[in-house]
Formats: C-alpha cells, structure tokens, sequence
C-alpha cells in the first residue's frame, strides 16, 4: 500500500505544478491572438492523460488468471481475485517543446483492481487490493500521426495475494504477465493529437 499512496501523491504533485489558469489579452475592445511560442521545456499540456474507474456488475467480474475455476473449496475457497472495482489511467510526459528531442514522450498506464469474488458462489461488494497492473514505456513521435512505442508491461500482487493463497492458486504472474514490446501505433481522426506540443 505504500507503494500506491507514494505513487497517486507523485502523481498529484505533478498535476498540481502543471495546472495554471488560462488568460485572453483583449486590445481594443477584441481579443488580439498572437502565434503560439512553445517553450524549450514545460511547454503548455506537456502533461496529459487521462483516468478511468469502472465497476462490475454481479456475474460480469473480470478473472485476474490468478484462481482456478470452479474453486476446490466452493464458496470457502480462500482465492478470490474476481475484481469487483478497476481504477486505470493514461499519462504522458512531453517535457521538451522545442528541437527534435521534442518529438519525444514518456507514457505511463496504471491499473488497479479491487474485489473478493468467486464466480456462482459468492459476490461482494468488497475493495479489497488484488493487482496493480502497469504499462510504463518512451515514444517517439513521427509524420502522419504514427508513433514508434518500447513498452514495459508488469503485475504486482497486492494486500492478501502477495502470498500463496492454497490450492486454488495458480501462482501466475497476473494478467498478460512480464513482458516488453516495440510497436507502431497510428492515431487517426484526430484522436491524441489536441494536446502534443510536437507538431510536423
């Protein structure tokens, strides 16, 4: 637990420094536009993202790969990593406005899950801690909304399910497990470009 307040404090401190309040310059009666300067670093919406909690209705729980189906002990089996509750995010860091380095970016993709479930046996309404799953990597932005992408994915077990939890553990590295890829990603429509301070 102390990783995740330490984690959502960092995170809050980063969006507290980055907020500031919009002005127009009005001349004359009209609001005089100038062309937009980006700044060397800090440039304006070099942090962007966004956050997502989502909720499970009763006999739709996401299964976390961690218990084995149907339980060995039923409703008394001791692994219940059916998440009730999910909380997730995007972030992304683009702290240099100008030179080429501008074009690139460090993304971070946090997912917790919450519950005590077991399918056709028992639904809580329970937050316990189960998982915090993260995706964490460096982009480079290139022309025509394509973007180069190394990413890190990991699972960490949290609360209870640190430990062996009996039979009913599968003692898997959780969703996905450890993994890295490279890829390319197209945006298109518009979408992910409001906020980059990195035109072409």
């Amino acid at each position: 637990m102390k990783k995740i307040t330490l984690l959502f404090s960092a995170l809050l401190t980063v969006f507290a420094f980055t907020s500031r309040s919009q002005t127009k310059t009005v001349a004359t009666g009209q609001a005089s536009k100038q062309p937009e300067q980006s700044r060397t670093f800090f440039p304006h919406n070099w942090v962007r993202g966004y956050t997502d909690f989502s909720v499970a209705p009763s006999h739709n729980e996401p299964d976390l790969g961690r218990c084995a189906f149907p339980p060995a002990g039923g409703a008394a089996s001791t692994c219940t990593a059916y998440a009730r509750y999910l909380l997730s995010g995007y972030i992304e860091f683009q702290p240099i406005g100008r030179t080429p380095a501008r074009h690139f970016f460090l993304f971070f993709e946090p997912k917790f899950s919450f519950g005590r479930n077991i399918p056709q046996f028992t639904y809580t309404a329970s937050m316990s801690p189960i998982a915090f799953d993260r995706s964490i990597g460096i982009g480079f932005q290139l022309p025509k909304n394509f973007e180069l992408r190394a990413t890190q994915h990991q699972v960490d077990w949290l609360g209870r399910y640190s430990k062996p939890l009996g039979t009913g553990d599968l003692r898997t590295n959780g969703p996905y497990g450890l993994y890295a890829t490279f890829g390319v990603r197209w945006s298109f429509g518009g979408y992910g470009r409001q906020g980059a301070p990195a035109d072409y």
